[in-house]
């Protein structure tokens, strides 16, 4: 049986390849809802009804468990979709609670989509951890744009985050939380712009942890690969299989970007 992993665009790729690497026995189904993104900007019953869309899907497919790659459409509909269908539902939330124990009484800047800010899973999410007040919350909706486009480090994206930050004084921070999946593939990027002692964290790693757990708890590991090369991962845009050699060519490549951006901090 697959595990369904699912996003509105590409970033979704950041929690298969960290699954890939911590699950490396289990059969995968990717799903970027392509024609649909941005989730970020849209109203939460819209990314309600998209989410139970490709939740169907994966009904459909088998999926012993869904991974909500997405921290738009964790915030507006995981819970929404738990009482819905049987299947464990892990979704992914923005590392605040780390940050904020990791950021040694310095600020921390949570970076999210504009859905993700006004949504209060967040609020109430940082009104737990935050004791201290010392975390502060941006929209970046523009980098989910430059990532759907394959822009990943251009003069634009720097300009786009320079212009963002510029109302920040970014030397009081002491974590950057990257509460998109879409902007891991802008590690790079962001090191240029923000000071050396602000460290970059993402809610990839603790997910994929969650997801071992369940799968443990109701026993629905994989077996082991025989073929090493072997992923088993089928790779969906809104529904329709990914066959073609330039598109899982460009799925490769996003897993290599990814893979160099992991040992940026």
């Amino acid at each position: 049986m697959n595990i369904g992993i699912f996003d509105s665009g590409i970033g979704g790729v950041t929690l298969l390849h960290q699954a890939l690497e911590s699950l490396p026995n289990e059969k995968y189904l990717f799903y970027a809802d392509t024609d649909n993104v941005p989730y970020g900007t849209k109203s939460r019953e819209q990314v309600v009804e998209l989410v139970d869309n490709v939740m169907r899907f994966m009904t459909r497919q088998g999926c012993k468990a869904v991974v909500i790659a997405c921290n738009t459409a964790t915030a507006a509909a995981a819970d929404v979709m738990r009482q819905k269908y049987e299947m464990p539902i892990i979704g992914i939330e923005p590392a605040i609670k780390p940050a904020v124990a990791q950021s040694r009484g310095k600020r921390v800047l949570v970076a999210a989509t504009p859905l993700t800010v006004r949504e209060e899973k967040l609020k109430n999410l940082v009104k737990r951890v935050d004791d201290e007040h010392l975390v502060d919350l941006i929209a970046l909706p523009g980098l989910v744009e430059f990532a759907e486009r394959g822009e990943f480090a251009s003069e634009a994206v720097e300009r786009y985050l320079l212009s963002a930050f510029s109302g920040y004084a970014l030397e009081k921070y002491g974590e950057l939380v990257l509460g998109c999946t879409h902007f891991n593939y802008f590690k790079d990027s962001f090191r240029k712009i923000i000071p050396a002692q602000v460290s970059m964290i993402d809610g990839s790693e603790g997910t994929i942890k969650q997801l071992a757990r369940v799968l443990e708890s109701g026993k629905r590991t994989g077996a082991p690969q025989k073929d090493k090369n072997d992923t088993r991962v089928r790779y969906f845009r809104s529904g329709r299989e990914i066959t073609d050699a330039d598109g899982l060519a460009y799925m490769k490549m996003l897993h290599d970007r990814l893979e160099r951006m992991k040992h940026i901090q």
